[in-house]
């Protein structure tokens, strides 16, 4: 990525953490150099100079910037560390506080409205792994995840898949042999398989084909269903719970079929 590449995207995540643009721009050029003018900071930055004074007192609120009285008075960004730690908490903090207030918030349902039992979409990597850890994590019973690719096995899941109790079983399918071995040494007392499913398997080498990323159920009760599109590599899954599931009845059959062969149906 280029210099201004660079530096156009470290304004934007400035921007997507609650910095206004001309507060980040300030910012990125102040990190840039020891110390600057309002002059100075606005021939860098192009962020009319009338504008920086503005800017600059939000930063300094908000403890990224310190300021020197002199004149004209002098600016420098705190250290990288303190203001990504700083930036940090105050993300933390508001994460925190959404997640109160919704919590708190009164349900505009009505208490005899019974629960559907649905199919839900989501996308996104990190949405669908989060989803995944959530369910691994409060699963009572079994867990099978059969997974086209190590990398759905994320340093997080594996985590909680091995500290999972003891009475929880836990199976993990791959689609190749090497796969199984790396999912075996991550998850050393999960029982490991080979998926009897052949079209888990994307040996296509066509462009247009979708891959299988990971399939899960969790209890018996809950399955996630994920898929990469290939070329931009983003992950989409379905989602269903509920014992009556339409979806979670075919998973079980296509467990019995293929995911654990040594079972017999009738036991699923």
């Amino acid at each position: 990525m280029s210099q201004e590449g660079t530096l156009s995207e470290a304004v934007e995540i400035l921007q997507q953490l609650g910095l206004k643009q001309y507060e980040a721009e300030c910012f990125v050029g102040l990190s840039r150099m020891s110390t600057g003018t309002a002059k100075r900071l606005s021939e860098a930055t192009d962020v009319p100079r009338t504008r920086v004074y503005d800017a600059i007192r939000v930063l300094e609120e908000k403890g990224l910037v310190e300021t020197q009285h002199t004149s004209p008075k002098r600016f420098r960004a705190v250290p990288l560390e303190e203001a990504t730690e700083t930036l940090r908490d105050q993300y933390e903090e508001r994460i925190g506080r959404l997640e109160q207030s919704l919590a708190a918030a009164r349900s505009i349902d009505s208490a005899e409205e019974e629960s559907v039992q649905e199919i839900w979409s989501m996308n996104g990597h990190a949405a669908i792994a989060n989803r995944t850890h959530e369910l691994v994590a409060g699963a009572q019973n079994e867990v099978v995840l059969v997974v086209g690719d190590e990398s759905a096995l994320g340093e997080n899941l594996v985590g909680t898949l091995n500290e999972l109790d003891d009475d929880v079983d836990v199976m993990l399918g791959a689609v190749t042999d090497p796969v199984r071995e790396a999912i075996r040494e991550a998850v050393p007392e999960a029982k490991t398989f080979i998926s009897g499913l052949d079209w888990l398997r994307s040996d296509s080498e066509e462009e247009s084909v979708v891959a299988i990323s990971r399939l899960l159920l969790v209890d018996r009760q809950a399955i996630l269903v994920s898929t990469v599109v290939p070329g931009n590599g983003e992950e989409h899954a379905i989602f269903g719970e509920g014992f009556g599931n339409g979806l979670v009845v075919i998973s079980r059959r296509l467990m019995a079929q293929g995911l654990v062969p040594a079972r017999d149906a009738s036991e699923l």
